[in-house]
């Protein structure tokens, strides 16, 4: 059989479907169609009995485009996950419904996406702050573990440090974790992945047979930037 065998000839106009239709290729592909596939928020995964809620900034673009949280290219956070054995299983974008399944949950301090967490307006924290406060009042995790000391602070209005923080959030204790980010070059993929072992640790020593805090729930009221 000759090589061109199969192959339309040139001049002969888009390929159609059986209908007579023609079919569409890349080039027929507007940009605008691909910003219609773009969801407005993530869904929350939250609900009581909860060992720990990972909470983010905010969701990027491609996390965005495709409805799943952690989804950037170089976003490190489900490797994260997984390797500190926070998870049993290695875990994708695409399966963060299956947080449930091991007692983690996810959401947002803001709930609009946006290219960089330099976009976001002050009337974004004043709107996420609350609503997030009320969400994990309502789901009442034995820990909050916040993805980047950014999105503490902006929820709190306090200085943070890696690692614990002071205090408790709807009785549970606050972890910040170091952002996963590939934009985040502060920090090596190792060093990340200490502080995600270091909240398994805790997670395995106080999540199993019950919970009893270690300190004082304290009243939290989050901070309204002006």
């Amino acid at each position: 059989m000759s090589r061109s065998a199969g192959k339309r000839p040139r001049g002969a106009g888009p390929a159609r479907d059986n209908a007579g239709k023609p079919r569409p290729s890349l080039a027929m592909v507007s940009p605008a169609v691909s910003k219609q596939t773009m969801h407005r928020e993530l869904p929350d995964y939250l609900r009581p009995g909860l060992k720990v809620v990972f909470v983010g900034f905010n969701p990027g673009e491609r996390s965005a485009r495709i409805g799943h949280y952690y989804a950037g290219r170089n976003n490190q956070f489900w490797n994260c996950l997984f390797e500190s054995g926070l998870v049993p299983v290695s875990l994708r974008p695409e399966d963060d419904c299956r947080v449930f399944d091991f007692g983690l949950g996810l959401t947002d301090v803001v709930k609009r996406w946006s290219k960089s967490s330099n976009n976001l307006r002050a009337a974004d924290y004043r709107a996420g702050a609350p609503r997030l406060l009320a969400k994990i009042q309502e789901a009442s995790p034995r820990a909050v573990a916040f993805n980047g000391k950014v999105a503490y602070e902006k929820f709190s209005g306090r200085p943070a440090r890696l690692g614990w923080q002071p205090g408790m959030v709807a009785g549970g204790r606050v972890f910040v974790l170091p952002s996963t980010s590939g934009r985040n070059g502060s920090l090596t993929r190792a060093a990340k992945l200490r502080y995600f072992r270091q909240l398994a640790r805790w997670v395995k020593r106080h999540c199993r047979d019950g919970f009893a805090p270690t300190q004082v729930a304290t009243a939290f009221r989050p901070a309204i930037p002006a």
